[in-house]
Parts: structure tokens; sequence; C-alpha cells
């Protein structure tokens, strides 16, 4: 579905997204192979990025960010969805670190990081994930122990998204380790004890920095902790039903782009002297799968203006992660079927766009933990 027919997008967002297309055609799109070979995006880009109003477009104005709503940040993550760049890590900088500093930092915090954050001068990531250690984040064994009037925190982190680029790290840690509570530090990685381990190996989204991080004796002001203590658990749920709905805006994006690029294949690729699309069984999967993109663009633009009105819930953004998700990866491998052998070649997105979708189903939460947030409301 054309954005033109979209009605959950008002003119200021449309303008916003020529920017933004402008800016990934230009400065993206031509690297994109080169930093899956190198595993990391260049810290310049970032830099751009920020110069082009384009990170932390919801931070307020006052803190250097662009003051926009959510749906700027929906036109970001589907322009660089179109191209398959969701290995580009401005995301989580942007949607996920950010905000939390905004809705739980104290005014000192906002000062400090967020302009910084938003000229890309300094990269924020989340460090939730342990080893061992999935979606269960009460099971969690990094600690942060109070000693005068710093937190003493040791412990490691894994598939840390940006972790090779990372400046600032948003820990989740426990005071006690026998208790469930959650209390999040804010943690700068050029504090002695801290280090950042091997780039991860990943089968998809090579080009983004998936790193591990450890935490020896790093000694923290208590001014770095980022809300109340005991809360963070509270805090690291309130901000899951967005980072879900992100999930599925980029899926609904991922898969109407690979269907057009599928289209223009299938009507230039000649089999027994006639195109793949002549076809019928051909014509039946492509109007299968468009009746699916559609169906989802409704529901995912559904969840969007919710999510501007104040009005998304934790049930809604699960449902939108897991079809999302669900969809991306069922639609996708047929249109890769579509390409033949061709579809297993990387030179073709369609081939890259399918391994990057796999980890959909298991990010956010897995599509298991989804269904059993859905399921509480039965």
């Amino acid at each position: 579905m054309s954005s033109s027919i979209r009605t959950v997008f008002r003119e200021d967002h449309e303008q916003f997204r020529q920017q933004v297309r402008r800016f990934v055609e230009r400065e993206i799109v031509p690297h994109l192979r080169d930093w899956e070979a190198a595993g990391i995006v260049p810290r310049d880009l970032w830099r751009k990025a920020g110069e082009n109003g384009l990170l932390c477009v919801t931070v307020p104005e006052e803190y250097g960010g662009a003051g926009g709503d959510f749906g700027h940040s929906a036109v970001l993550i589907e322009e660089l969805a179109r191209v398959n760049a969701t290995a580009v890590g401005f995301t989580t900088h942007s949607e996920i670190v950010a905000p939390y500093i905004v809705a739980y930092g104290t005014e000192e915090q906002k000062r400090r990081w967020l302009p910084k954050m938003a000229s890309g001068e300094c990269i924020g990531v989340i460090a939730m994930s342990e080893p061992g250690v999935g979606s269960d984040l009460r099971g969690m064994r990094t600690t942060a122990k109070l000693e005068g009037d710093e937190y003493v925190v040791n412990g490691q982190k894994t598939f840390i998204t940006n972790g090779g680029n990372a400046d600032l790290v948003i820990t989740a840690t426990k005071l006690d380790p026998a208790a469930k509570e959650l209390t999040l530090i804010c943690v700068e990685t050029d504090r002695p004890g801290f280090s950042k381990g091997r780039l991860l190996e990943k089968i998809g989204l090579k080009g983004q920095d998936t790193a591990e991080l450890f935490f020896d004796n790093v000694r923290v002001p208590v001014t770095n902790r980022l809300g109340a203590e005991n809360e963070g658990f509270k805090y690291l749920t309130h901000q899951l039903a967005w980072e879900r709905t992100i999930i599925g805006i980029r899926a609904a994006a991922s898969i109407e782009a690979m269907l057009e690029e599928t289209l223009q294949y299938v009507r230039a690729r000649q089999v027994f002297g006639k195109t793949v699309f002549d076809f019928q069984n051909t014509k039946f999967k492509l109007a299968e799968c468009k009746a699916q993109a559609t169906m989802l663009r409704v529901f995912v633009d559904d969840c969007l203006g919710k999510a501007m009105r104040g009005e998304l819930t934790a049930e809604v953004g699960a449902m939108c992660k897991l079809l999302g998700s669900e969809i991306q990866g069922k639609v996708l491998d047929e249109l890769l079927q579509l390409h033949g052998g061709y579809g297993f070649m990387s030179e073709y997105t369609v081939s890259r766009a399918w391994v990057d979708a796999r980890v959909a189903r298991i990010y956010g939460g897995t599509n298991e933990i989804m269904k059993e947030i859905i399921a509480r409301s039965l």
C-alpha cells in the first residue's frame, strides 16, 4: 500500500520521509555490503545522521532532539527497512535508549547525555541479556553494590546491539543477587573495569555490531542511576509495547519492499519462453503475499496510531510483534522461492532480508512470550 493512501501520517511526516529517503539512498545504500563484511557501521555515519536530524527524533528540542512523535520515528524505521538496512542501529539508540533517559532521567542526566546522543557523538545501548538468561530478565546475575556514593558493577551482558560502538550503556543490574528487583545504572564505556568483547558473528544483520560487554568492578557514581532503586523491571516493561510495535512496523515495510522487488524480478525473468509472472502459480503466490501484506499494513498502522495517541497497550504491542514477525517470515520465504536459485544468492536483497527477518521472532521477547502476554487477556 502506497504511503499516499495511508491516513496515520501527517504532511510533516511525509516531508520528513523525503529527507530520510535522500539520506538513506546517499549515505547508506551504497555502503551496506561493505558494512556487512566489516560487521559494524562506521561512527562517521552516526555523526552524519545527527547532523541531518535523524537521531533521537522524539527527544525534546531542549535536549538536542527534533521534538517529533512516533510518526516521525516510524518514518525512519520504514525507510531503513525498505532498503533492508535494519542492521544500521539507529532505532535501538533513538527509540529505546534515549526514551529511557527522557522518561526516567534527572534533568542533569538529560542535559549530559541526550544532546550528544542526538548529534551522534554518543552512541547509547541497553544491556539486558546475559549468557544463559533469555527472556527471564529477573534471572540476570549482573550486580551493582553500593559503596559510599558509588555503585560497583560486576557481570556480563551479551547480544548487545551497537555494543561495539557503544559509549553509554543503560545496564540492568541487581542490588541484591538473591532478589528479583532490577536497578538501571548508566555506565560510560571509558570507565576502568569496563570492556567490550568480540563482535558476535550472526547469520543475519551482519552489519550490526552485536557484542558482549564485561563489567569488572566498574565504579559508577550514584548520580548515574536511572530512576529509583529496584524499579528497573517496571521501567523496562513500560517501554516494551512500543519496542515491540517497532518490530511490526519494520516487518510490514520490509514485506512491501520485497514484494515490489519480487514483482520486478518475475516480470523480467524468462523461463520456458515466458516470464515467471505468466505462470498461474506465481500470480496466486503473489496474490496471497499481497493480501497478507495489506492486512498487516492496516493492523500495524492502527497500532502506530494508538502509539501516537498514547493508547498502545502491552497486549496490542505483543500482537503487533507476533503477527508482524510471523507474517514477515512466511511471506519473505515465498518471495525468495519465486527468485529460484537467485534467491539463495546474497547479491539479491530478498535473500538478505529473509535471513535478517529471522531474528524478529526472537528479539524483543520471543514470540512464545508474546503469546503468553496475549493469553493473559483471554
